[in-house]
């Protein structure tokens, strides 16, 4: 008589291969999820580096800072009441239609004259409210 010759998995093999692929798929996951985040403020950051360096321009071309009310917007047009630019550059100071939003979806803080400087560009991070920690923690251009 000869020997019957197994084939495949059993069910037990199958699940040891299955809990163990689910194991480093989790581990794995949560790391980029931190990494989602840290990205997400990395970009914020250098986002507000151009907005800085714009102003500075601005400021350069026009003797002053946009006002609060004028905000960002200044950089992509031309604003149309006081203080009004003189020397305001063709095509505005971002190379953008709009003014972008952070990187969670909301709307940069500006404000000038700033609390801590000329001006101040704020991001409230990934919770969109003022103050918060880690991951939700302001982003702005005096860090």
């Amino acid at each position: 008589m000869g020997m019957i010759k197994r084939k495949g998995f059993t069910l037990v093999e199958i699940m040891v291969v299955v809990v163990i692929i689910g194991m480093l798929a989790a581990l794995v996951g949560s790391r980029f999820v931190g990494y989602s985040e840290t990205s997400r403020a990395t970009a914020a950051k250098v986002q507000i580096k151009n907005f800085e360096q714009a102003l500075e321009l601005f400021h350069l071309n026009n003797g002053f800072f946009p006002t609060t009310d004028q905000g960002l917007t200044a950089l992509i047009e031309k604003p149309s009441f006081p203080p009004e630019p003189k020397n305001y550059q063709r095509g505005g100071y971002l190379n953008a239609k709009s003014i972008p939003r952070d990187p969670w979806g909301n709307d940069y803080i500006y404000i000038c004259p700033g609390r801590i400087g000329d001006y101040d560009i704020i991001s409230y991070g990934s919770d969109g409210r003022e103050g918060g920690e880690e991951n939700a923690a302001d982003i702005s251009n005096w860090d």
